[in-house]
């Protein structure tokens, strides 16, 4: 059951989202097996998917690198010539998510800005421990960077988020550079014992409990607490990122990894913008049709995009 303080906490639009993502995707989910809860993240995701927006069509692909098959999925909208490149990465803890679970979301990132959009279908946990997601988003980077002569924009949910910005981490030296990232709601690799890890530790949508099952799936055995390319935040060199949107739900327990991440890049001599968004939750980008804050916090995400170009 939903703590009293969210109750009061959120308007009744965001309760209603929540109450219908809960429906689709109970609470305790994550002690389903993996095929399970990709099976039931899937059917949410269908249930919010909004359509194309008219004028963007798309086409599948593979990239093929010497290790690995990567699916990618690539949008272009007929409205305009495009200004650039959007390298988008799914959000699902790493554990859930494909092609079709943000299909809508890269489509009106599309429509909106008018630049080309990349979804990239990297490898999930646990059958795929770190680096193995972090290998096909740097993987996909390289690949296009090599194709196109659009400057490229990092972005991503979540996990996404955090393979955005791992691959910006580790692009600093690449003769092609990315143009910008933007991070919505991102994981970046926080303190859980203390912050908005505490303070959210049973927010509605993410908990610090789902975020501890989340970081074991993709970990592993391996002790890879203080790998950058797993967790940005461990980093000890924040210079030379790219121009930086970070965008957060007030109620998540990822908030904090934001503010951290934008104080590590201001240090640093970098730009970077912070944005944390009152009143909502984590993954909120599906509400963005049914919840006028998320509705207007989607328009700052698109403008930060095209303020990128």
């Amino acid at each position: 059951m939903m703590n009293k303080k969210y109750q009061q906490q959120l308007d009744q639009d965001v309760l209603a989202f929540v109450a219908k993502v809960e429906f689709f995707f109970p609470a305790d989910t994550a002690n389903f097996t993996i095929d399970k809860q990709r099976e039931i993240y899937l059917g949410l995701c269908q249930h919010f998917h909004a359509g194309h927006p008219e004028g963007v069509s798309t086409t599948d692909s593979i990239i093929e690198t010497a290790q690995q098959s990567i699916p990618i999925r690539q949008y272009q909208s007929s409205k305009q010539p495009a200004r650039a490149q959007i390298i988008y990465y799914h959000g699902g803890g790493f554990v859930i998510g494909n092609l079709d679970s943000h299909d809508d979301v890269c489509a009106e990132f599309c429509d909106q800005t008018g630049f080309n959009v990349t979804s990239v279908d990297y490898r999930l946990a646990p059958e795929n421990t770190h680096p193995a997601a972090f290998n096909d988003a740097l993987a996909a980077y390289e690949h296009i960077a090599a194709t196109t002569d659009l400057p490229i924009i990092l972005s991503g949910d979540s996990a996404g988020a955090t393979l955005a910005a791992a691959v910006a981490h580790a692009t600093r030296q690449h003769v092609v550079k990315p143009a910008g990232q933007v991070l919505i709601y991102p994981a970046l690799g926080g303190d859980i014992t203390q912050g908005s890890y505490l303070e959210h530790a049973d927010a509605p949508m993410l908990t610090t409990e789902d975020m501890v099952f989340y970081y074991e799936a993709i970990s592993g055995d391996s002790r890879i607490s203080h790998d950058p390319t797993f967790l940005p935040l461990m980093d000890t060199d924040y210079s030379g990122l790219p121009p930086t949107y970070i965008f957060t739900a007030q109620c998540d327990p990822l908030r904090d990894d934001g503010r951290d991440y934008q104080q590590k890049i201001l240090a640093a001599g970098g730009w970077v913008e912070w944005v944390d968004e009152i009143g909502l939750v984590h993954g909120y980008l599906r509400a963005r049709h049914s919840v006028e804050l998320a509705r207007d916090s989607f328009g700052r995400i698109v403008a930060a995009l095209s303020a990128l170009v």
